[in-house]
């Protein structure tokens, strides 16, 4: 977590799928360690019941952006746990409950973000559910939507709304994981599981009226190189760092760091992202 707090990170998203794996104590365990930090979790409550805990909101700069996260759902194990400890704990995609908090956040804030884990796996596309949820969390009143769970990156939409323009990711794909082509075995799109995008959007403000000023995508690749060692289960052990691919392609500040093999893999990959996720924001 330290590490995490110093990279700069002030918010993680942890309605996820696997976020029960370790129970309801889990679940409080995992955002007491976040909050200790000086970190805010987002997607599960752990203090108030959620009809009584406040949006989260922060101030950056003079502008109030607030933020939010759903889960479609969590494994199957949210039936081991009683319904008022789901009601209470866990932020599923209860349209009434989203609708309700995200027209909320519209009146409390200026900029709304909501990170929605939603998707079929290693699917390129979105599926015909997951546009059309999004399109209703932009007509709630959201602004910007970060999509995630399908481990493989999807396109982008801009969406236009009273004279503004909203922006969509569908999936932002794997930041760090194992998943690639070495370990995805005969998946169709495994390469594409040790791809990710990273956003750089900024807000502006002007006479009251906030929206998007630019936004940018700034495709990643996963680098993983042996250690040399191997587990006590007898597993190799392997080094993992997230190259941002604008600093390794070519006139990159970092492309001689690289051999002929990996070059031609984030050539390949920074070409085919750019096209996938098609974000052209004017």
């Amino acid at each position: 977590m330290d590490a995490i707090k110093e990279a700069g990170y002030h918010v993680l998203d942890l309605a996820h799928n696997h976020i029960l794996d370790s129970q309801i104590e889990g679940v409080i365990s995992t955002a007491d360690i976040i909050e200790k930090a000086g970190i805010t979790p987002i997607g599960v409550y752990t203090h108030e019941p959620r009809d009584q805990v406040p949006l989260v909101i922060k101030e950056v700069n003079g502008i109030k952006v607030a933020l939010s996260a759903y889960s479609y759902g969590f494994n199957g194990i949210e039936q081991y746990i009683s319904q008022e400890d789901y009601n209470r704990y866990l932020l599923d995609l209860n349209e009434d409950k989203m609708k309700a908090e995200v027209e909320r956040a519209e009146k409390e804030a200026d900029i709304t973000i909501i990170m929605p884990q939603m998707g079929v796996e290693y699917r390129l596309e979105p599926t015909e559910e997951q546009k059309a949820l999004y399109h209703k969390m932009i007509d709630w009143g959201a602004d910007i939507i970060f999509g995630g769970h399908p481990h493989v990156v999807e396109p982008s939409e801009t969406v236009e709304k009273d004279g503004d323009k909203k922006l969509i990711i569908y999936s932002m794909g794997n930041f760090i994981s194992n998943q690639r082509i070495e370990s995805m075995g005969d998946e169709e799109n495994a390469k594409w599981t040790e791809r990710g995008v990273l956003m750089d959007v900024t807000i502006k403000k002007n006479d009251g009226k906030t929206t998007i000023g630019t936004a940018k995508d700034h495709p990643t690749w996963v680098n993983r190189t042996p250690k040399g060692t191997f587990s006590p289960e007898g597993y190799p052990l392997y080094h993992y760092q997230t190259y941002i691919l604008e600093d390794f392609i070519e006139d990159g500040s970092h492309r001689d760091q690289l051999d002929e093999a990996t070059k031609e893999r984030i050539d390949t990959a920074y070409k085919e992202m750019n096209e996938h996720v098609g974000l052209k924001w004017y």
